[in-house]
């Protein structure tokens, strides 16, 4: 094993937590989940695969982040969410790297975090994915304090970052029912955040929200490879920005009363 420490933070992850954990067993001496209160086997579950198992009460994804960080004893550490999958190939591409020494001014590598949706043994090959600093050196990086917007951020530009070839599986979503609480729920905080920093949508900008956002999911993350689950999936996604949008008004509209 090498000296890395893997955290994920979990709520109620009892059913994909241990196969998330035994994947990242091939690479990393610690792994650590941090709980924010599960209400069925998460925890025991984490623990009987080897993982260490924290509680932190939930304040934000950057704050529950940065606790992770805090718990591991390596300099090094590798933070993947209970819906990521950490593949083969990468496992052997960092295996390979830390067989060689690594230069002092690295701090760290970027990772293509892949969608595979529901149904998939692996995600397609056109899959849409989005490159994140996520295996980093904790004395030159560190996730940034935000409740909405969890990204690491190097401490001083000099550092310098890598890109890693291989990738994470990322199944961001059980069924449809879970994808729709998951968008309630972060649409709310997304919509708390914008409030706090003075972010008004006009009302043309809600009007014109969804077209705009559904045809970006179909396109740009190109969705359209899916058929009509992609038509679908472009639907949920342009509702989120909708549901964000509606949700700051009304919190604005709120303060006015």
């Amino acid at each position: 094993m090498l000296p890395i420490s893997v955290f994920i933070i979990a709520k109620n992850e009892a059913d994909r937590i241990a196969q998330v954990i035994n994947a990242a067993k091939k690479i990393a001496d610690e792994i650590l989940v941090i709980d924010s209160g599960s209400g069925d086997e998460t925890c025991k579950i984490a623990a009987g695969a080897g993982a260490k198992v924290f509680f932190n009460q939930w304040q934000g994804y950057g704050q529950q982040k940065i606790f992770g960080e805090n718990q591991c004893r390596n300099k090094w550490i590798l933070n993947i969410d209970a819906d990521e999958e950490i593949s083969s190939e990468l496992s052997e591409e960092i295996k390979e790297i830390f067989s060689r020494k690594i230069a002092k001014d690295v701090a760290g590598f970027r990772i293509k975090i892949v969608n595979k949706f529901r149904f998939e043994t692996c995600p397609n090959k056109w899959a849409y994915y989005y490159n994140q600093l996520r295996l980093y050196n904790k004395d030159l990086a560190g996730f940034k304090n935000s409740s909405v917007h969890d990204s690491v951020e190097v401490r001083n530009a000099k550092h310098e970052i890598l890109q890693l070839k291989n990738i994470i599986f990322h199944q961001s979503f059980r069924s449809y029912s879970h994808w729709i609480e998951k968008l309630n729920s972060y649409s709310q905080m997304q919509a708390q955040d914008a409030f706090a920093k003075g972010k008004n949508p006009s009302l043309l900008k809600i009007f014109f929200t969804p077209f705009f956002t559904f045809l970006k999911a179909y396109f740009m993350r190109r969705y359209f490879i899916y058929g009509f689950n992609g038509l679908i999936y472009s639907s949920l996604f342009a509702f989120s920005r909708f549901a964000k949008a509606i949700k700051t008004r009304e919190l604005f509209q709120d303060k006015k009363c």
